[in-house]
């Protein structure tokens, strides 16, 4: 007798156990809940792209200081903004504008024919 209500008692159990694994699963397969879950994933990525640019940055400024110092250049007074740039073609290269008035492809697709 005594056996047959522990078996009993125990089928009962793991069957309410196994009821409310499935339950708490379902939830968690509902659209909101997936949304949720794909929001704080989002999140997180954004997270650790941004930790990932931080570093980089940290890295391109380290390795722009130590080329500055050994080519004798000198640093710019304020960290936060960058050096102006320099051309490598020298103060004398301007840019060239084309005269507009003749096409630049002989053939307009656009043309009414």
């Amino acid at each position: 007798m005594f056996r047959r209500a522990f078996w009993f008692t125990a089928g009962a159990a793991a069957g309410v156990w196994a009821t409310n694994k499935v339950h708490r699963k379902l939830k968690q397969l509902t659209p909101e809940s997936l949304a949720a879950q794909a929001a704080d994933k989002a999140v997180e990525a954004g997270h650790r792209l941004k930790d990932f640019a931080l570093d980089v940055r940290a890295g391109m400024l380290q390795r722009e200081a130590e080329l500055e110092q050994a080519l004798g250049l000198e640093a710019p007074e304020d960290p936060a903004l960058p050096a102006p740039r320099r051309s490598a073609l020298g103060p004398a290269a301007a840019p060239v504008h084309r005269d507009r008035t003749y096409p630049t492809h002989p053939y307009n697709r656009n043309e009414d024919h």
